[in-house]
């Protein structure tokens, strides 16, 4: 086996960036670029496909430099991406049709109504694992459909490609000669049956859809092909991807039934391994494949925040109130508490457990002593309600409370907001020295479908504790912060309907 490094690519919904890896899973380069984020109209969101590919192309090499390596160097690729945004693009010349439809982009909403008055979302969910909404891939690829002029002939006569990210980027590193997706993401389309592993064709003819457009699902740890030798002189494997949130179950080692991870990205993520088996969930949680391996599937249990990270961008560049997300620490600290302000961040809608596609974000409880730390303390403190959300829902359908909280992300590094998320959750949360574990479970996915690490104990040894935050709040004020979260979030939904 050629190559000393694993890379992996990860584009996230606000920058590309490239992490190589080695046999330990150190960090060994890292190189990221932010996007634009594109508005056309209340509640979408849109990406420029290009933008991502050349951003890609960009980081990729830019961490080759810095460490003076070149593709010999590099064993596997692995790719992990912002789930369900939808791609389509022209077979023949690679020119997308339309802008990137993100994940977050709630145009779709009278189309998911639609179909629930229809009757098919629990004939759906049996199938797909998903309820219907605007977030996932099905309806914002039927949207390009039906308003791209002449888009859905040409797709009937397979002339279009459909793609999220991961099929994407992989479509453009093997210069158009491979057009896969793998387990983790199909599951995340809504036009994917997670038992029989395949395309449903029932979904697919309600919503006009041509088989022929969709990429071939496979294991999410297994060699696709080969780089074009144009993107880095030579070609490099490509071995393994996962939607970012299963990477981030994966490279946090919850090889095990009933582990979990919290992830604070742009959203916000828990997802528990439900080993082999479909838990069906009474609270409105999404049944999801966290990964295809060695001939199993893994099945996980998700809840899913729409807008956790992303908060504190917002405070950055909509109010301007922080010039970058390391101030929010210090600025949380200089009051003792929010005086009594919330801040619901339901700016795209209400994901887990409310599944709102018209609640709209608002900031309650505001009095004349309410200040520039207090809104800050509120938007991170947000981050950890909502996960106690999701942490409550998900202990509820499993029948067992979650033995240990892990967390990752990149506001994972915020200290404030771990220990605020211990005392609200009254259990202790576990931080892990890598907190980058999206990255690092596309690398281990790529790294053992060429032998690079063996098995998943050669993974398991990597992972390091960096430290453990303890509960440290009065039940009583827990429960009194809990219930005017709960009043905030109430009074959000349904708001823009």
């Amino acid at each position: 086996m050629k190559g000393k490094y694993i890379m992996a690519l990860d584009q996230g919904t606000t920058s590309s960036r490239c992490i190589i890896y080695d046999r330990s899973g150190r960090q060994i380069s890292i190189a990221q670029k932010e996007f634009r984020q594109i508005y056309p109209e209340d509640g979408w969101v849109e990406h420029d496909p290009l933008e991502i590919w050349s951003g890609q192309q960009e980081v990729a090499r830019e961490a080759l430099r810095k460490i003076f390596a070149s593709a010999e160097d590099i064993a596997a690729i692995g790719i992990t991406n912002q789930r369900e945004t939808t791609i389509v693009w022209e077979k023949d010349t690679g020119r997308p049709v339309y802008n990137a439809i993100v994940w977050q982009c709630r145009r779709t909403a009278r189309l998911c109504d639609e179909l629930r008055r229809e009757g098919l979302e629990e004939p759906w969910r049996q199938k797909t694992g998903l309820l219907i909404d605007p977030y996932f891939s099905a309806t914002k690829l039927a949207w390009i459909l039906d308003h791209v002029p002449g888009a859905r002939q040409k797709a009937r006569d397979g002339q279009l490609l459909f793609g999220t990210v991961e099929t994407w980027l992989i479509w453009n590193l093997t210069g158009g000669r491979v057009h896969v997706t793998d387990y983790s993401n199909a599951s995340r389309t809504m036009m994917f049956n997670i038992h029989q592993l395949c395309w449903d064709q029932e979904i697919l003819q309600r919503l006009d859809i041509p088989l022929c457009m969709l990429p071939e699902a496979r294991p999410s740890s297994q060699i696709y092909g080969e780089t074009d030798s144009a993107v880095f002189g030579s070609p490099v494997i490509i071995g393994g991807a996962a939607g970012d949130q299963q990477a981030a179950l994966f490279g946090q080692a919850c090889f095990r039934e009933g582990e979990a991870k919290n992830t604070y990205g742009t959203g916000g993520f828990m997802l528990v391994n439900t080993g082999d088996k479909i838990v069906k969930s009474k609270n409105r949680l999404l049944n999801t494949i966290a990964w295809g391996l060695d001939g199993k599937v893994t099945y996980a249990l998700e809840g899913s925040v729409f807008v956790s990270g992303a908060s504190i961008q917002w405070l950055r560049d909509g109010l301007g109130l922080i010039s970058s997300a390391a101030e929010t620490d210090e600025l949380a600290r200089q009051v003792e508490d929010t005086a009594g302000t919330y801040l619901v961040p339901a700016f795209t809608g209400l994901g887990a457990p409310w599944w709102d596609p018209y609640a709209r974000g608002a900031l309650m409880g505001l009095t004349r002593g309410a200040g520039r730390c207090h809104i800050v303390r509120a938007a991170l403190e947000s981050m950890a309600y909502q996960s106690w959300d999701l942490m409550k829902a998900m202990s509820d359908d499993m029948g067992y409370d979650i033995s240990m909280f892990r967390v990752d992300g990149g506001a994972a590094a915020n200290n404030f907001l771990l220990e605020f998320q211990a005392d609200i959750i009254g259990q202790p949360v576990y931080r892990p020295v890598c907190i980058e574990t999206t990255s690092l479970g596309a690398a281990y996915l790529a790294g053992l479908a060429v032998g690079y690490w063996r098995n998943t104990e050669d993974i398991l040894s990597n992972w390091q504790l960096d430290r453990r935050f303890d509960p440290r709040m009065p039940e009583l004020r827990r429960q009194e912060l809990l219930e005017g979260w709960h009043r905030a979030v109430e009074r959000t939904l349904r708001f823009s309907e």
